[in-house]
């Protein structure tokens, strides 16, 4: 799409984790320090939390990506509301562990042989627990009891959990006090201030390789934080529809201008990328409505008035992408003439 016209290797902003795009704000670079102080201490629980897309999954992939101890064997589970014996079962599957039966019995049986063949080889085994808010009281118990394995006094498992913030109301539950314990260190992620959107977006496209300068406004920094709150799941949609804007309307620089635009456009939509002024639901009138009163038939000209507008919007998204549909066809015929005539040479 717009890649080869900003001159990027790659997007750079897409939604799946990727450990080349870590970018180390105040509060990841700390997030990250407490993992690896965990990976260090080789015992108890590190607990990362932060609000939804504010990056504890790329956090996590980052960790994976940098482990160079050949000593720790890693695995990770992405859960849903797993029970204790689900969570054995995964468990099982991500450290391909061979079992004779499924029964918790066997199945704890079998994490243990694994484990202490690990600690044989003088290797221990890293669990990192990502979208940990989904798992039930009783299951998050059950990691603490796979802690349990010890052999020479060492712990045979160490588990890293990452969620959201109602994952803090999960373990600050009173039946939960033997697993606060073993907590060695916990750290929450904030959304980005403006400033770290600035980097943030310049890092990654940086990092895919961006050949332009200034391909964004100075000004433009300050409104995407406003748009986003700073949250990085948010930027990476709302400025990868800024540049694709960019390339349809063959902007050298995006502005002010043109970012509220597109803001305009996706207010309307699903993605949930924008930061819309949540509107105060109206009360209902204790009053028998008069359908012929002039404020009801206001009221249907202000809703005739947003529909129209709705309407509009729709027509120009349509028109919009109708010419980016033409603007690729012909790009992709240019690029198959100049190859053709690279091969007639």
């Amino acid at each position: 799409m717009y890649e080869s016209y900003y001159g990027f290797k790659e997007r750079p902003f897409q939604l799946s984790p990727d450990p080349r795009f870590f970018f180390a704000s105040n509060h990841h670079q700390r997030a990250m320090s407490y993992l690896q102080y965990g990976l260090d201490q080789g015992e108890g629980f590190i607990v990362i939390t932060g609000p939804i897309g504010t990056g504890k999954s790329t956090l996590a992939r980052n960790l994976l990506n940098n482990i160079k101890d050949s000593k720790i064997v890693a695995a990770q589970l992405v859960t849903t509301k797993l029970n204790p014996q689900e969570l054995l079962e995964l468990v099982i599957s991500e450290f391909n562990i061979q079992t004779n039966g499924n029964s918790k019995a066997e199945l704890l049986q079998a994490i243990e042989k694994f484990l202490i063949s690990l600690h044989q080889q003088g290797k221990k085994a890293l669990l990192l627990v990502d979208e940990a808010q989904n798992l039930p009281l009783e299951t998050v118990e059950e990691l603490r009891m796979l802690s349990n394995f010890q052999l020479d006094n060492k712990p045979l498992i160490q588990s890293f959990l990452l969620g959201q913030e109602e994952l803090k109301g999960i373990i600050q539950a009173p039946s939960m006090e033997q697993f606060r314990q073993r907590i060695i260190a916990s750290a929450h992620l904030k959304p980005l201030t403006t400033e770290e959107v600035k980097e943030y977006i310049n890092h990654r496209l940086q990092q895919a390789g961006c050949t332009k300068e200034n391909v964004f406004s100075e000004s433009a920094f300050e409104i995407i934080h406003a748009k986003t709150l700073g949250v990085p799941r948010k930027i990476n949609i709302f400025v990868d529809r800024l540049l694709l804007f960019g390339f349809l309307e063959e902007l050298s620089c995006i502005d002010d201008k043109a970012i509220n635009e597109v803001a305009i456009e996706m207010e309307v939509e699903l993605t949930g990328s924008i930061n819309n002024n949540v509107l105060e639901s109206n009360e209902p009138s204790q009053k028998q409505a008069i359908v012929n009163s002039p404020e009801k038939v206001e009221n249907i000209k202000d809703v005739l008035r947003e529909v129209e507008e709705i309407l509009e919007t729709s027509i120009k998204q349509k028109i919009k992408m109708a010419r980016y549909v033409d603007k690729l066809l012909k790009h992709k015929n240019r690029l198959y003439a100049e190859t053709n005539f690279d091969d007639k040479k």
